[in-house]
């Protein structure tokens, strides 16, 4: 009798745990399905990425604040996070007498020695992407160039002038925008660098 009574409550429980078996299994299916759903939603609300064309102008303002000299620079850019860069690079070697060897056997000749600096406009921007209706970017702008020596004692020894600016900047799309501006400090002129960013359809 009592073998009979034990045989009827494993009869009883078999049903129960193979309800909660298959609802662990619901579960889990359950998990999975979100899991991928929301990766999906992830990947859909990536947005798409856009080339914008980017123009540079290096402009030197005299002591009126009006623009007395500006050159101009174009490269793209993309807001996929892929694409590194765009850097341009413009300029010259300009020779630098370093030093002279003297010739032997009473030869009256001079051997010079030169090293070479780079001048002209380098200009990096970097990591572009879309906040609204405006793109943001990390640029980085070095200008340099020759000025008249202020050696009396040897005039023709070359002077540079260098500007550098380097800082995350937010830029309105088709609107031209001041992001850098310095003082010069050999006159009351100063030199700013202008942004246009246009969206290439």
């Amino acid at each position: 009798m009592r073998k009979i009574a034990i045989y009827c409550c494993l009869l009883l429980l078999v049903p129960a745990f193979g309800h909660i078996a298959t609802a662990q299994d619901t579960s889990k299916n359950a998990d999975t399905q979100k899991a991928e759903d929301t990766a999906k939603a992830a990947e859909a609300a990536k947005a798409p990425a856009h080339y914008y064309h980017l123009e540079f102008v290096v402009q030197e303002l005299g002591a009126d604040g009006k623009p007395a000299n500006s050159r101009s620079y174009d490269s793209t850019v993309s807001t996929d996070r892929s694409e590194c860069c765009a850097s341009i690079r413009t300029g010259s070697r300009v020779p630098i007498i370093t030093g002279a060897n003297a010739t032997a056997a009473g030869i009256e000749k001079q051997t010079l020695q030169y090293q070479y600096i780079d001048v002209g406009v380098n200009v990096d921007a970097r990591y572009a992407h879309e906040v609204g209706h405006q793109l943001a970017m990390h640029l980085t702008v070095e200008v340099s160039n020759l000025a008249e020596s202020q050696s009396s004692a040897n005039p023709a020894d070359p002077v540079v002038r260098e500007n550098k600016w380097d800082a995350p900047v937010l830029i309105p799309i088709g609107k031209p925008t001041i992001v850098f501006k310095s003082d010069d400090l050999n006159s009351k002129g100063s030199m700013q660098v202008v942004v246009t960013a246009t969206l290439l359809e």
